[in-house]
């Protein structure tokens, strides 16, 4: 295996109309480099026709390899089928939509030249995600630097050039709920950023609803950070000493004044505020728990349906 060798990971997901487009720019980039190169595709269980456009591209290209996962896992997944399959010294990962510009390759193989084993793609701006999802974003990732135990760069996503033991690394890794931005940071080994525009897609639309970018945030959160759990013990605490001190503020005003006849619509907010809290607590260990609980049940991450181009590679 030569140092030169370079694996290019792409996750796809129903990205039919941008296969042809995606390889017709990254094809002469590749070409321009000397490298022996084998392109991975992980099609992630799209249910258009993204497999039969792979398929007739690498009739063009032997350098791509198909792999069919069984049903749609989550981006996450895909990228772990497709890190896995990477057997190279270098290895690429990039989406599928373009808007990882492909052009940027020899620009990232230069910098990991110089002794960086990971060059990652740092986006100069969100304008292609709209107000509020950018303003969203910049919240998240704002919250996790300031809950997660390690740095996480901001901005900072899946397009990134990184070496064979960086990858090992990666691979070697049980989790079942990844959150890659998050391992890519854990791993450590020396990184530099490489700022890049984020393009318009050429077709389609995100495959990324507000939901699901909720629960992947959140996922990051209690996968990478204690805190929420420490918060809710804060606040118990907190809401602890709110109650004795009313209690000897109550203890002496009876003793100064006399009984007092409490109120009942003080007494109901006091037992539905504090009942709110319990629950959303109790909601909070939950969560932590139902991550426990997917760990240890140890379920392959993907299940690949078919392979297409591995022949005698394994």
């Amino acid at each position: 295996m030569h140092t030169s060798d370079l694996s290019i990971v792409i996750p796809f997901y129903n990205e039919f109309d941008n296969v042809a487009l995606l390889f017709s720019r990254l094809t002469p980039v590749v070409n321009s480099l000397a490298l022996d190169c084998e392109i991975i595709c992980v099609d992630d269980g799209s249910t258009d026709n993204t497999l039969s456009a792979l398929i007739s591209a690498r009739k063009n290209d032997p350098r791509i390899r198909i792999i069919r996962l069984s049903r749609n896992f989550g981006k996450e997944a895909a990228i772990t089928a497709g890190l896995q399959a990477a057997s190279k010294q270098h290895v690429l990962l990039m989406d599928g939509d373009l808007q990882h510009p492909p052009e940027l390759l020899p620009d990232m193989l230069r910098i990991q030249a110089n002794g960086i084993d990971v060059v990652f793609g740092l986006r100069r701006s969100r304008k292609t995600d709209g107000r509020l999802r950018s303003t969203l974003t910049a919240i998240f990732y704002r919250i996790l630097s300031i809950t997660s135990e390690i740095s996480i760069p901001a901005n900072a996503g899946d397009f990134r050039l990184m070496s064979r033991r960086v990858v090992d690394a990666l691979n070697s890794l049980p989790e079942q709920d990844r959150f890659m931005k998050g391992l890519y940071a854990w791993v450590g080994y020396s990184q530099q950023a490489i700022v890049y525009d984020v393009e318009t897609r050429p077709s389609g639309v995100s495959k990324w609803s507000f939901s699901n970018l909720f629960i992947y945030a959140w996922n990051g959160i209690i996968s990478f950070s204690a805190m929420p759990l420490r918060i809710w013990s804060v606040i118990g605490a907190c809401v602890a000493m709110l109650a004795l001190s009313y209690a000897i503020w109550i203890g002496i005003t009876t003793v100064l004044y006399g009984r007092d006849v409490p109120g009942y619509a003080t007494l109901a907010v006091a037992i539905f505020f504090l009942g709110g809290l319990q629950l959303l607590s109790i909601g909070v260990l939950g969560e932590y728990v139902a991550h426990i609980f997917r760990e240890t049940k140890r379920r392959p991450q993907f299940v690949v349906e078919k392979e297409i181009g591995f022949e005698g590679k394994k």
